[in-house]
């Protein structure tokens, strides 16, 4: 099998796709986060989806970043670079979910309320470390990171930029959580999850139409150098 710069940004596109399915899916009916809830077969599987919606977002991203280098500019690094440690940190944070919280669900209860009261916006009665700390970076990455790389890919006009567009106003509007306590919190996921499957059938769609052994100068870094 021969590797390809189109083949792998055409791989980068349909990742998006499916992290922003997974990113909608997981929301739907989604229970209270309580101690009981983490020790059910369905918290395993809404968070192994996350964690694999945080893996596919990344290789996302990164696609489309590399795609549009030159178009993207400096705002489009610092964009990609906050975007990117927004998704490794909530990789992380979903890991620890999957794995540990459930193994001490039932010998530390309060620390596990407590780090679910944390990841919702809530407030801990206990000390839960380092856990607060990784929360805000990941909040403040993936705002600040989807605002600015969403601004940079509409700038740049390579992609959907309607998408573009979704991706930085769907993830500014993340702040309106905390004021707005009567509106279901996983609502806000659906514009975020939309823009990658905008931005992500975008970057697909524009490789595979290209003309056999042409490439689009748009989503070459190299060409467009």
């Amino acid at each position: 099998m021969t590797v390809t710069t189109s083949g792998l940004t055409r791989a980068a596109g349909v990742a998006a796709v499916v992290a922003g399915l997974l990113f909608i899916t997981v929301q739907i009916k989604h229970p209270h986060l309580d101690v009981d809830f983490i020790t059910t077969t369905e918290w395993k599987v809404r968070q192994s989806m996350k964690v694999v919606m945080a893996v596919l977002s990344l290789a996302g991203i990164t696609g489309m970043y590399l795609s549009q280098v030159r178009q993207a500019g400096v705002l489009g690094l610092l964009g990609y670079l906050l975007f990117g440690a927004g998704y490794l940190v909530m990789l992380g944070v979903e890991v620890v979910g999957l794995v540990v919280l459930p193994s001490i669900a039932h010998t530390s209860p309060g620390y596990v309320s407590d780090v679910l009261a944390v990841a919702t916006g809530g407030h801990a009665t206990g000390d839960v470390g380092l856990m607060q700390a990784v929360n805000l970076a990941s909040a403040v990455t993936y705002l600040g990171g989807g605002l600015v790389f969403g601004i940079a890919l509409f700038r740049a006009g390579v992609l959907a930029r309607w998408a573009a567009a979704v991706l930085a106003g769907g993830t500014l509007a993340t702040v309106l959580i905390p004021l707005l306590p009567q509106v279901n919190q996983r609502l806000f996921a659906v514009p975020t999850g939309v823009a990658l499957i905008g931005l992500g059938h975008s970057l697909w769609r524009a490789q595979r139409t290209a003309l056999p052994g042409v490439t689009d100068p748009r989503l070459d870094p190299v060409a467009a150098a």
